[in-house]
């Protein structure tokens, strides 16, 4: 009989590990599955194990392909199974590709003439996934705001990044779900970098991967109206809860989509974006509605002069403090800035107008 040996945390386990064990098994007629116990977990991953060892045991017995399970409890890195490996003495000791301990691995093998055997990498029957994947994404918040910037915007982006400046952003309600997102796609609102969130990723390395800034899962993680460093990250200068805000903010749908990476090259006026991003900062410290406007219409008129079209100057009988269009532009929503509640709510009577209101997590 050809016994076959494998090991791993398997702490989660998931489909990816189920068809590296099928494909273990098929190298002989026997096969044990070691896995580190909560003890080793803890001291190698600095992490608890996210079952009690005998429930973890069970479940991994419970496999079809799997005909023994045994518990590592040794304290050397990579081999905590060294004690049942000898007890067993398998012929064949399986790994994967990308294992972080072949050397180690090998020369236990060499103790007791094991075949040390590398299975290639073949087609997962799944999309891959890892162990702490699953656990972000069970940690993942269940809603998430979106966002509206009122200055700066640009400035979040490694490559325009000014020391000295600032990025001006607010997040906001009604909140989104993976089942209710209740605004358009492709907005300029942040919604990739609260999908990212909502399905547990690292949402800021996401946003710059796709060679944009890292404002949108900035705000969107930390909630409120932040005044924001300009930078390579984020650096938080002045979190508030948007009060002065409530009542006054509105969105427009422009009816044209958004994309940010398509217009990241386009020449713009860095200097005026810089001055409205400073503007912003002052109106937040000053909690300054008035100055907040003022900042918006800055970067609306730097907008303007990059050759997006105009936003309507007013509706339902209101002419607003100030607009814009979030993100980058050329396309998705507007923001409007209203002297008051009920001129909001005048203007959101007129068709492709809805209210949105300043969002902050209870105890951020």
């Amino acid at each position: 009989m050809i016994k076959v040996f494998v090991s791993g945390c398997y702490d989660i386990v998931h489909a990816g590990h189920v068809q590296f064990f099928r494909e273990a098994r098929a190298l002989g007629d026997h096969l044990t599955v070691s896995f580190a116990s909560a003890d080793v977990l803890w001291l190698h991953k600095h992490r608890k194990s996210s079952l009690p060892d005998e429930h973890k045991r069970a479940l991994i017995a419970a496999l079809r392909v799997v005909d023994e399970v045994v518990v590592g409890t040794g304290l050397e890195e990579g081999i905590d199974f060294r004690q049942e490996f000898l007890r067993i003495r398998p012929q064949i000791l399986a790994v994967t590709e990308d294992d972080k301990y072949a050397p180690l691995k090998r020369a236990l093998c060499a103790e007791v003439g094991a075949q040390y055997v590398v299975l290639p990498k073949t087609p997962p029957e799944f999309p891959p996934i890892s162990t702490t994947e699953i656990v972000r994404y069970i940690r993942a918040p269940q809603d998430a705001p979106l966002r509206v910037d009122f200055a700066g915007g640009w400035l979040d982006v490694p490559r325009f990044a000014r020391k000295g400046a600032y990025v001006v952003n607010c997040a906001i309600s009604p909140t989104v779900s993976l089942r209710d997102w209740p605004y358009e796609r492709n907005a300029g609102l942040g919604g990739s970098g609260a999908w990212a969130l909502l399905m547990g990723k690292d949402s800021v390395g996401a946003e710059l991967d796709l060679g944009v800034g890292w404002q949108d899962p900035a705000v969107i993680s930390e909630t409120g109206l932040c005044v924001w460093r300009s930078g390579d990250r984020p650096a938080l200068e002045l979190k508030h809860d948007g009060a002065f805000l409530r009542g006054c903010m509105a969105l427009y749908w422009s009816g044209a989509p958004h994309d940010t990476p398509g217009v990241v090259g386009l020449q713009r006026d860095f200097d005026a974006i810089e001055r409205a991003g400073r503007t912003a900062r002052e109106a937040v410290w000053a909690q300054s509605l008035a100055g907040l406007a003022e900042a918006v219409r800055q970067s609306y008129a730097v907008q303007l002069a990059e050759g997006m079209a105009a936003l309507p100057e007013s509706a339902g009988g209101v002419t607003p403090l100030a607009r814009k269009y979030c993100g980058g532009g050329h396309g998705g929503y507007g923001l409007y800035l209203c002297a008051t509640p009920a001129d909001r709510d005048r203007l959101c009577q007129a068709a492709n107008f809805r209210p949105i209101e300043p969002y902050v997590l209870s105890g951020r």
